[in-house]
């Protein structure tokens, strides 16, 4: 990538955004085909005020990324983009860079495009695996088996822990939001008093996300997965992400007859968090983890 020099140097500059500012990222999200939720921006901004970046040149904003803190330990990439006609001049370098800074001392993770592992790379990520998008179609029908119920707000705390060990960081106030966003349903799967899993979706620009989905069994998983879809009217795209190691989950979308989409790499700075993959039938999100 290019230096930037002489005088577009100076009129460079990178900053915080602000929420506005993050409306814009948003909307190249969706021109790059990310397809952001509709309500996304006041979740993921309102996680961490201070964790997205822009590049503005000549005050206009021509570069984006977020760098969201979780906890004091883990944080996370996403949102890196630098608008067309302003690439391969250094503008999303030098934003990468003080990003980066800002998440010193912390292991950080980033699901990124498949092909520019190497770049990543060179900033000190490792591959850790791959997860997977499908899409499916809903059919309308109603899918509410026994046991699956819409989450209560006595029950948040449940699912709060329950989310725990899903998750590197500390992530409680963005799941606070992320269960509540405008249009989307959550539910849970519950037996005698425990609590076997939880899933969400939630409206996008092009159908529908769900995620998270995780559960203790297939089974479950399948409840939760069908009383999600149930709730959109017949007809709509839906997409579900998870890592490519849960062969459980892959029999499931092949079940319904989902189609991939496409693979992006899971990468950490530092050690790979434990996670138990093989209950994780649908990543919360790709920008923030």
């Amino acid at each position: 990538m290019a230096d930037l020099k002489g005088e577009a140097m100076s009129e460079y500059k990178v900053r915080l955004m602000t929420r506005e500012d993050f409306d814009l990222a948003i909307h190249w999200a969706a021109e790059e085909g990310w397809n952001p939720g509709l309500a996304d921006a006041g979740t993921y901004f309102e996680t961490d005020p201070e964790g997205y970046w822009c590049g503005v040149l000549n005050g206009e904003m021509v570069a984006s990324i977020s760098a969201v803190k979780y906890g004091v330990d883990f944080g996370f990439v996403g949102f890196y983009i630098v608008k067309s006609g302003f690439r391969g001049k250094g503008y999303g370098l030098e934003l990468w860079n003080r990003a980066m800074e800002s998440l010193a001392g912390r292991n950080v993770g980033l699901d990124g495009v498949v092909e520019q592992q190497d770049n990543y790379k060179k900033s000190g990520f490792q591959l850790a695996y791959n997860n997977i998008r499908y899409e499916g179609v809903t059919n309308g029908e109603s899918n509410l088996r026994e046991g699956i119920v819409a989450i209560a707000e006595d029950q948040l705390e449940v699912i709060l822990s329950y989310d725990k060990p899903f998750f590197p960081g500390e992530r409680q106030s963005f799941l606070r939001k992320w269960l509540k966003q405008d249009g989307s349903t959550a539910l849970a799967s519950w037996r005698d008093g425990d609590l076997l899993g939880y899933g969400v979706i939630r409206p996008c620009r092009n159908g529908y996300k769900i995620g998270p989905l995780f559960a203790d069994t297939a089974e479950i998983a399948e409840s939760l997965l069908l009383g999600l879809q149930s709730s959109v009217r017949s007809g709509e795209p839906f997409y579900l992400d998870f890592p490519e190691g849960n062969e459980a989950a892959l029999v499931l979308v092949m079940k319904y007859k989902m189609r991939k989409v496409f693979d992006t790499a899971r990468m950490y700075t530092a050690d790979f968090p434990t996670l138990p993959l093989s209950r994780i039938y649908g990543v919360t999100s790709f920008e923030l983890g």
